[in-house]
């Protein structure tokens, strides 16, 4: 019965995720494609090397990410040591659960889970996989104001505008949230308290108020020494670690240049680099499971910018290419990984975190 509703908890993002990416495709396609689409990509001498390779980047950056994944968990825990096959295992078990939750939350526990698995403390977990979201925010907040002086020189971003001016705000309030619950852990207590006390008046199933504290209390604990054995002195894994942000990006990046070139269209390596900043600001606002719909209508307003938005310019194509390669195949991948690790796709949720958290060291 329990594995039923998780399996009904999962389900349901799942279809929505799949439902409006295929709806939002369907619609470009439709606006897009046509008899002059069809003969001019008839006329086009299709370069399957280069969408292979778009395949080769994308598992690149699964390894990437787990490099860099083994570097902060063993900075951050010294007696264990995770090996390089069993971090890209935790990076591509997590997308299942990353591709169908808003802002890709749903795989933080997913590795926070696994890393413990396999011998690490709550704490350091914790530590690890957050120290890989900072490394992100910084990357991308250094990146953003360049991608969009790029941008700005080719030509008005139009309605796609709105959604970034929202999207960097957004940003950039979670990270000074985020700073703030590092240097202020008291205060972000009392909030919480605070709120989780108002939000509990509401709940069927309350918690006692001394649970509740106890509770907030051990997990501001945990997040404020996770940070803090973080920013320890760890210069060279942080260097190492910032490295390899770096190139998973770029690997990642450069997959739509790859599918471009695939297609007989110029690459734009430079302008599609800025563009996939723009467009992973836009897709990291919680909004749809997975961005999705989100995500397709990001790429059609950037990349229509530089590639053009008539039937003959094969955006269309491109779209649905691209989004094959860097959500569906990371989709269906995390779900064999998932499957090959819980036994079932559904199997996993936010108890075993609840479990695992009573049974470890923080």
């Amino acid at each position: 019965m329990q594995n039923e509703k998780k399996s009904k908890t999962l389900k349901y993002p799942f279809i929505l995720s799949i439902t409006l990416s295929v709806i939002i495709i369907l619609a470009i396609l439709i606006f897009t494609v046509d008899a002059k689409t069809i003969e001019n990509l008839s006329k086009v001498s299709i370069r399957y090397h280069f969408f292979a390779f778009a395949i080769f980047l994308n598992v690149l950056y699964w390894v990437f990410w787990g490099v860099r994944l083994k570097i902060l968990a063993n900075m951050m825990d010294k007696k264990v040591k995770i090996g390089l096959v069993e971090s890209t295992k935790i990076v591509i078990a997590n997308f299942f659960l990353a591709s169908i939750t808003p802002s890709m939350a749903g795989g933080e526990p997913v590795r926070i889970h696994l890393l413990n698995k396999n011998g690490m403390s709550l704490g350091c977990a914790t530590a690890a996989v957050l120290g890989e979201r900072l490394m992100d925010a910084i990357f991308i907040l250094i990146l953003v104001p360049i991608a969009l002086f790029i941008f700005k020189g080719i030509r008005d971003l139009g309605f796609i505008s709105l959604g970034l001016t929202i999207g960097v705000i957004v940003f950039i309030l979670l990270l000074v949230i985020f700073i703030y619950a590092i240097i202020r852990p008291d205060k972000t207590k009392a909030l919480l308290i605070s709120l989780s006390k108002f939000f509990n008046r509401f709940l069927r199933k309350k918690e006692s108020g001394k649970k509740l504290i106890q509770k907030i209390n051990h997990e501001v604990d945990n997040f404020h020494e996770s940070m803090y054995r973080f920013s320890g002195d760890n210069k060279k894994s942080l260097f190492l670690a910032s490295i390899f942000t770096f190139l998973m990006w770029s690997s990642g990046f450069l997959i739509p240049s790859m599918i471009l070139l695939g297609l007989g269209i110029s690459p734009y390596f430079v302008e599609s680099y800025a563009a996939q900043v723009l467009l992973l600001v836009i897709i990291m606002m919680p909004t749809t499971p997975g961005s999705a719909g989100v995500t397709e209508v990001g790429i059609y307003g950037l990349y229509g910018v530089l590639i053009g938005t008539t039937s003959d310019t094969l955006i269309g194509v491109f779209i649905v290419l691209y989004r094959f390669v860097t959500f569906h195949m990371n989709l269906i991948a995390g779900a064999i990984f998932q499957y090959r690790i819980f036994k079932s796709v559904a199997s996993f949720s936010l108890d075993m975190i609840k479990k695992t958290d009573n049974n470890c060291k923080t």
